[in-house]
C-alpha cells in the first residue's frame, strides 16, 4: 500500500514518458534536419525535455524514489521542497533557450541574407576550418556601374502652331 498523502498525487511515468518522446524527437531534429531552424527546433524540444523532468523531479519527496520505497505504512512521506527548485531551474532553462533562440535566429538571418539558403550543408565553407579560409580579407569589388557618355541634351519647345 501506498503512503498517504495530502494533495493530488502525479505518478512519473507519464512527465518521464513525455520527456522521453521530447527527447527523441529533438535529437532526430538535431541530426536528421539539414535546416537551420529545423535544428533550433530539435534543440528546443532538447530544453522542453529537460525541463519536463526538472518539473517532474521536483515533485518528488526529499530523498527522491529512495524515500518512497523506504518509507512504511505508518511513516508519512515528507512534502515536496517548498523552495520549488525544479519549477525555478526551469524557468532558468526557459530564459536562457529564449536568449539562445534570438541569438541563433539572427545568426540565420544573416547566412540567408549572404548564402540565399538555410541549408546547413550549404554553409560547410564558413570559418577557419575550411579549407578556403585565408587570414587576409579580400577586397571586395564594387559593380562598375554602366558609364554613358553625356549628351547635351537641348532643350525641347513645345511644336506652335502659326496663327
Amino acid at each position: 500500500m501506498t503512503p498517504p498523502v495530502d494533495g493530488p498525487t502525479l505518478h512519473l511515468v507519464g512527465p518521464v514518458v513525455l520527456a522521453a518522446a521530447l527527447a527523441g524527437i529533438g535529437v532526430y531534429g538535431l541530426l536528421a534536419r539539414r535546416n537551420a531552424v529545423l535544428v533550433l527546433i530539435g534543440a528546443e524540444l532538447l530544453l522542453n525535455a529537460a525541463g519536463v523532468l526538472l518539473v517532474a523531479g521536483s515533485a518528488l519527496p526529499a530523498g527522491g524514489l529512495a524515500a518512497l520505497r523506504s518509507t512504511s505504512q505508518s511513516t508519512p512521506v515528507e512534502s515536496a521542497d517548498p523552495l520549488l527548485a525544479g519549477q525555478s531551474l526551469t524557468i532558468f532553462v526557459i530564459t536562457i533557450a529564449a536568449a539562445e533562440i534570438g541569438v541563433a535566429l539572427a545568426v540565420v538571418l544573416l547566412l540567408f541574407r549572404a548564402r540565399r539558403t538555410s541549408d546547413l550543408t550549404a554553409v560547410r565553407e564558413l570559418g577557419e576550418a575550411s579549407p578556403t579560409y585565408t587570414e587576409t580579407p579580400q577586397t571586395a569589388q564594387t559593380p562598375q556601374t554602366a558609364q554613358t557618355p553625356q549628351t547635351a541634351q537641348t532643350p525641347q519647345t513645345p511644336d506652335r502652331v502659326a496663327p
